[in-house]
């Protein structure tokens, strides 16, 4: 299966290390009528934005589309808070933006309409993004638009929380 990551987790060391989902293999792609915002409230209130995706006719959202299992899919949507509510999930078209053999045509993304568009990405979020878009070679006017977002400093909630996240979102054994 394939999931579509558009936000931190095209970074692949985000992914497998810090989510703990040892995917199989990357591709770049595009989503059509869907396009990707940085507005999204964090489950606990930390005072920044996370990245989301919403449908919207003429968009395209870019990202990167994960080859992972079933198992892996449940980690993510575990890791990102699914059950609490804070995203749901998604079926998507996708297109691969260059030739590849077997490229995915459709992939499980995570979506909210949860929206603040007061809040702001931290520029550390952001850092993460735009090193992914540039692992896997998302085109660079895209890249260039990532870089263009407006962004904060990360706020003290966020530093505070950061190592509680990070051990909740670790992937637990069998």
């Amino acid at each position: 299966m394939w999931y579509f990551a558009y936000g931190s987790n095209m970074q692949g060391e985000t992914l497998r290390g810090r989510r703990g989902v040892p995917f199989s293999r990357a591709v770049a792609v595009r989503v059509p009528s869907w396009r990707v915002v940085f507005d999204k409230p964090p489950l606990f209130p930390v005072g920044e934005a996370f990245a989301n995706i919403v449908q919207e006719p003429g968009a395209v959202a870019l990202g990167v589309a994960f080859e992972v299992t079933d198992d892996d899919l449940v980690q993510i949507e575990r890791s990102e808070g699914v059950m609490l509510g804070n995203y749901r999930r998604v079926e998507l078209a996708v297109e691969a933006l260059t030739d590849c053999e077997d490229a995915p045509r459709v992939a499980t993304s995570l979506s909210t309409d949860r929206r603040d568009p007061s809040l702001l990405p931290s520029t550390r979020y952001m850092a993460l993004v735009i090193a992914g878009a540039l692992e896997h070679a998302l085109p660079a006017d895209y890249v260039e638009s990532l870089r263009a977002i407006p962004a904060r400093a990360p706020t003290a909630t966020a530093r505070a929380l950061r190592p509680l996240v990070d051990a909740a979102m670790r992937r637990r054994g069998p």
